[in-house]
């Protein structure tokens, strides 16, 4: 039941962009901001694979590594306004949706001394990039949007991995999952 109740308020959340839109408070650049992560695949499946990654992992690194995904997003953004040049953006991201599919895939647990700094690596690429597409929208709004957004991908994700029993299949599906993603990041790394 609550699973239902969170799919329709990420439902929801995800078209209120539109109510939002009209001219005049700047809600068209938190829109567009909150957007962008739905908008291209090698977002959505890694965020979506930190919280499923994430919901895997004992203490602290189960809110650690969605909360320090989504800070280091918004210093790549801070690096991309700043005019500072990351080299490789979309190879970072392509890598991305590999690794974290892959840690799905074999029910990784890292420590989060070495989790948390991957995770927060791959999350500059993708702040970065986030910045690159914002186009004329103010950054305050259009990250703020963005940073929502990754949230409740990250949210899914977790939501997602902890809803589904401990059983044997359910654990095949969820590295059946993963490998999906990494199929995806590998396909994106090669194009």
């Amino acid at each position: 039941m609550r699973i239902h109740r969170l799919m329709a308020t990420l439902a929801l959340a995800a078209a209120s962009g539109t109510a939002l839109a009209h001219p005049g408070h700047d809600a068209a650049s938190f829109a567009s901001g909150f957007a962008h992560p739905f908008g291209g695949l090698d977002h959505l499946l890694a965020m979506f694979a930190v919280g499923l990654y994430a919901a895997r992992q004992p203490g602290a690194a189960r809110w650690a590594l969605p909360v320090g995904f989504v800070a280091a997003m918004l210093a790549g953004a801070g690096l991309g306004a700043a005019g500072v040049a990351l080299p490789a953006v979309e190879s970072g991201i392509a890598l991305s949706v590999l690794v974290l599919g892959l840690l799905i895939a074999l029910a990784a647990r890292l420590p989060l001394a070495a989790s948390l700094p991957m995770v927060a690596a791959f999350a500059l690429f993708h702040g970065f990039a986030h910045h690159a597409e914002m186009g004329g929208a103010a950054l305050a709004t259009y990250a703020a949007g963005f940073a929502l957004a990754t949230a409740a991908l990250h949210g899914g994700g977790y939501l997602l991995a902890c809803w589904m029993p401990e059983s044997g299949l359910a654990q095949g599906v969820k590295r059946a999952v993963g490998a999906g993603i990494a199929s995806v990041g590998a396909v994106l790394l090669g194009a």
